[in-house]
């Protein structure tokens, strides 16, 4: 099931950048709701020339000390014309970096087409910093799992199976045994980059667990602010399933089995729970196998390679045995 990404607005973005960019709306305070429909922030370029065949008029603009100082020595007439042409576009909002004062006719031609033009006090490339993460964040590709998460030994396990399975009761043993709980019930997974999936709970249900038959549980405030942590990147999905004798069940390692979430493959391990079966140890063991194959370290493929050295060497023997004639 994936999240509906909230509507991001100029507006909304300031409210929740605004003190961190230094920003302060000097005019088009009217267009604050138009709609960031891009992640990318860029400067205009050779639109303020006049070419705007190429000019990406969905990003949040920028206008630096070159462009500024480009715009003031342009004479009246044709600063207003290329003003008027500039802001003829749809763009959702205009900043002007390191506190620089506006040429003649900048702040009116915003009012008029109803831009939000904000003035920053920081210089340009330290504006960009500090708002391409953010937009990246808010427009990374986001699904909501059925599920918990928790940080194991610094490996990010999800456990997902049908409700009622125990997935919170095994998080919960892990905690007591002094792991983080990250999420419960539902996580909330974004793509970062490429093949990061960042996981957390939802804002209002944040490391509250409900445990069958208890209710909810504070987890911070009866094991302590480091059983939590905010977010953890899903490393691992561990699949829990009630046992079944004809069930086809991984006796090796050496087939590892795969899950795709936004379009990232992650391994998944499938445990069959049956009476007696420690699943908090199983699923540290399963945290510090990962941090061994991460490290370069595969168990099942070394003891392939040694079955098969060995199996290789008991044949060479029987070969000679077979050949010597004496």
């Amino acid at each position: 099931m994936s999240a509906q990404r909230t509507l991001l607005t100029t507006a909304r973005l300031l409210e929740r950048m605004g003190e961190a960019l230094g920003a302060t709306v000097v005019a088009g305070a009217g267009g604050v709701q138009r709609e960031v429909t891009s992640p990318e922030v860029s400067s205009p370029g050779l639109a303020l020339a006049g070419y705007v065949a190429r000019f990406r008029s969905e990003r949040i603009q920028v206008l630096g000390e070159t462009e500024i100082t480009y715009l003031a020595a342009l004479a009246p007439p044709d600063r207003t014309r290329i003003l008027e042409l500039f802001f003829a576009f749809p763009i959702p909002a205009v900043f002007v970096t390191k506190g620089q004062l506006c040429p003649d006719g900048l702040e009116r031609a915003a009012d008029a087409a109803g831009v939000p033009l904000i003035v920053s006090r920081l210089k340009t490339d330290e504006l960009y910093r500090r708002i391409k993460p953010w937009l990246e964040e808010e427009f990374a590709p986001t699904t909501t799992l059925h599920g918990s998460l928790a940080d194991v030994y610094g490996v990010g396990l999800l456990f997902v199976g049908q409700s009622g399975i125990g997935k919170s009761e095994c998080v919960l043993d892990l905690v007591e045994r002094g792991h983080r709980i990250v999420a419960d019930d539902l996580v909330i997974v974004q793509k970062r980059g490429n093949d990061v999936l960042i996981g957390r709970g939802h804002e209002l249900q944040r490391h509250y667990m409900e445990v069958r038959g208890v209710g909810l549980v504070d987890i911070p405030a009866i094991f302590g602010i480091r059983s939590v942590r905010q977010q953890k990147r899903v490393e691992v999905v561990v699949k829990l399933e009630e046992w079944r004798q004809d069930a086809p069940v991984e006796r090796t390692g050496l087939d590892e089995q795969t899950t795709r979430i936004l379009e990232v493959d992650l391994p998944i391990v499938t445990i069959a729970l049956n009476p007696g079966k420690n699943i908090t140890v199983i699923a540290e063991v399963i945290a510090m196998h990962h941090l061994l194959r991460y490290s370069g370290v595969d168990p099942a493929e070394r003891f392939n390679e040694r079955l098969i050295g060995r199996m290789r060497a008991k044949s060479e023997v029987q070969q000679y045995l077979r050949e010597d004639d004496e």
